[in-house]
C-alpha cells in the first residue's frame, strides 16, 4: 500500500515548501482552509501516528509531501477504504452512517491543492475541523484480555479460541464491541460469541485458550462481535442492546495466518460497552451464507461438475456462487440495521438482495471492489421504522464473484503465503486458500 503513495518531488522545491501567505493567491486551495477538514473527516481515523495506516496525514508537514498521491488515491477510489458502493444493479435506498467517501467537490479540492503546490495557507484563519471517524469503540467501559498470549508458527492456518470472562453479576446488554488486534501480522479475523459459562470453562481448561478449527465447540452460542482488518467497532442503534446473561462468558475465535518462522506473541483484546437497563429492542448479529449444498441454499452455478457444488476452478475469472435463504419464522418481524459482506482473497465482488413476494428485490449492500484488507459492517443511517424489514417468506439472496487467476492480487498474496506460484482449485472453507460467501447482518426485534 505504501508504494501507492510514493511520489517524486521537484528537487528545487517540494510540495508545500513555498508557503508564504503573502505570495499565495487568495483563491488558491490551502491546507488550513480547504484540505485539513477533508482529511480530518475521512483520513485521520487510520492515518495518524500509531494508527493502522503506514503513515500519518494529520498535519500539514505530514500531508504536503503526499498531496499528489492523496489526490490520485481518492480519484481512483482506492481511498478512503469504503467497500459499499452504488452500482447499476445495486442502489440501497438508505445512506450509511460514518460514510467516509469523498464528494466530487472534495476530490476536486485535493487535486487543486496538489496541482497548485500544496500550500499551507494562514493558520489563523483555519477552518474548523470535524471529528474524524475512529475505529475505536467510543464510550467503552470494559476491556477483556486473554490470560495467556498465543505464538503462531508453521505453515498452516490456525484457529485458536480464547475464553474471556466479563464477570457479570446480573443480566446486561452490549451496545458496542471492538476487537483490539495485538499482532496484526498474523491475525486474519476474529469472531466473538457468548456461550454457557460451564461450557466455556470446560473447553478452555487452565490456560484459557484452546484449538478450535471448525467451530468453537458449543452448539449453544450467540454471536456478539466480529472483526477483520480495517473494521470499525460494531455498535447497535440507540434503544437496543445485545443480551448477555451472568451465566455466560465470551469466546473469541481468532483465525491466524500461517506464520512461517515463529511470530511474535499475540494477545488480542476486546473493548465492550455495556448498559444495565433493559432496552426497548433486542439486537442480534447473524452470519448467513456459506451454503455447501443445494438443500442448504446453494444455487446451481458455473463449473458445477458434480451436481450443485461450491467449486472455483484454478484460473477461473468471473466465477459466481449464488445462495438463497428464506425466512421460516412465523413470528419474524425483524429490522436490518447493519449489513456486510465477507469473502477471502479470491473474492472480487459480493451483493445481497432482500426479496419480498410481490415487490421488486431490494439491494441491501454491494462491495464491487472487494478487498479483504478493508472489511467492515455498514450501518444504515435511518430511523428504526425506515430500516429494511424481514418477515416470514422473505428471501435473502447473495451472489459472490471470484477471480482465481494470477491477475487477482489477492490470489497472488494468498499463494505466496502458502509457498505456491500457481492457482489451485478453491472450495468452501475456513483457511486462507479456501473461500466464503457470507452475509453479515445486524437485526432488531
Amino acid at each position: 500500500m505504501l508504494a501507492l503513495f510514493l511520489l517524486a518531488c521537484d528537487e528545487a522545491r517540494g510540495p508545500g515548501e513555498d508557503t508564504d501567505t503573502a505570495t499565495i493567491d487568495e483563491a488558491a486551495t490551502t491546507w488550513h482552509r480547504d484540505v485539513a477538514p477533508i482529511v480530518a473527516r475521512s483520513c485521520v481515523g487510520c492515518h495518524v501516528d500509531g494508527g493502522i495506516a503506514p503513515f500519518a496525514l494529520d498535519s500539514f508537514s505530514a500531508a504536503a509531501p503526499m498531496a499528489s498521491a492523496m489526490a490520485a488515491a481518492v480519484e481512483e477510489g482506492r481511498m478512503p477504504p469504503w467497500g459499499a458502493q452504488q452500482t447499476d444493479e445495486c442502489t440501497p435506498r438508505l445512506g450509511w452512517k460514518d460514510d467516509l467517501r469523498l464528494s466530487d467537490a472534495e476530490k476536486a479540492t485535493l487535486r487543486s491543492w496538489a496541482d497548485s503546490g500544496a500550500h499551507e495557507g494562514d493558520a489563523t484563519t483555519a477552518a474548523a475541523l470535524p471529528e474524524p471517524v475512529s475505529l475505536a469503540l467510543d464510550g467503552a467501559n470494559q476491556q477483556l484480555s486473554p490470560v495467556h498470549s498465543y505464538v503462531t508458527s508453521g505453515d498452516n492456518d490456525e484457529f485458536i479460541c480464547f475464553v474471556l470472562d466479563p464477570a457479570l453479576e446480573q443480566t446486561r446488554w452490549l451496545t458496542g464491541v471492538q476487537v483490539l488486534p495485538d499482532n496484526e501480522k498474523v491475525v486474519h479475523h476474529a469472531l466473538i460469541f457468548a456461550i454457557d459459562r460451564d461450557d466455556a470453562a470446560a473447553l478452555a481448561g487452565d490456560d484459557g485458550l484452546y484449538d478450535c478449527f471448525g467451530g468453537i465447540g458449543s452448539d449453544e452460542l450467540a454471536l456478539v462481535g466480529a472483526w477483520a482488518p480495517g473494521a470499525a467497532a460494531i455498535t447497535v442503534p440507540e434503544g437496543s442492546g445485545l443480551l448477555v446473561e451472568p451465566d455466560q462468558m465470551f469466546v473469541m475465535q481468532i483465525h491466524y495466518h500461517p506464520a512461517g518462522e515463529v511470530a511474535d506473541p499475540d494477545a488480542s483484546a476486546i473493548d465492550l460497552r455495556w448498559i444495565d437497563e433493559e432496552p426497548e429492542m433486542e439486537a442480534v448479529l447473524a452470519l448467513v451464507g456459506n451454503a455447501a449444498s443445494e438443500s442448504g441454499g446453494l444455487l446451481p452455478g458455473p463449473n458445477d461438475d458434480n451436481g450443485v457444488e461450491f467449486h472455483i476452478p484454478a484460473g477461473a475469472v468471473g466465477h459466481t456462487e449464488e445462495m438463497a435463504f428464506t425466512i421460516q419464522s412465523q413470528s419474524a418481524d425483524y429490522r436490518v440495521f447493519l449489513a456486510g459482506t465477507h469473502m477471502h482473497y479470491v473474492g472480487t465482488d459480493m451483493a445481497i438482495w432482500l426479496e419480498e413476494e410481490g415487490n421488486e428485490p431490494e439491494c441491501l449492500v454491494q462491495t464491487p471492489a472487494w478487498d479483504f484488507n478493508w472489511q467492515r459492517g455498514y450501518a444504515y443511517d435511518a430511523a428504526v421504522d425506515e430500516l429494511p424489514r424481514l418477515n416470514e417468506g422473505d428471501t435473502l439472496r447473495m451472489r459472490c464473484t471470484y477471480d482465481n487467476s494470477l491477475d487477482n492480487p489477492g490470489v497472488r498474496e494468498a499463494l505466496a503465503d502458502q509457498g505456491l506460484s500457481e492457482p489451485v482449485d478453491v472450495r468452501l472453507g475456513e483457511e486462507t486458500l479456501d473461500e466464503m460467501c457470507l452475509g453479515i447482518f445486524g437485526v432488531l426485534y
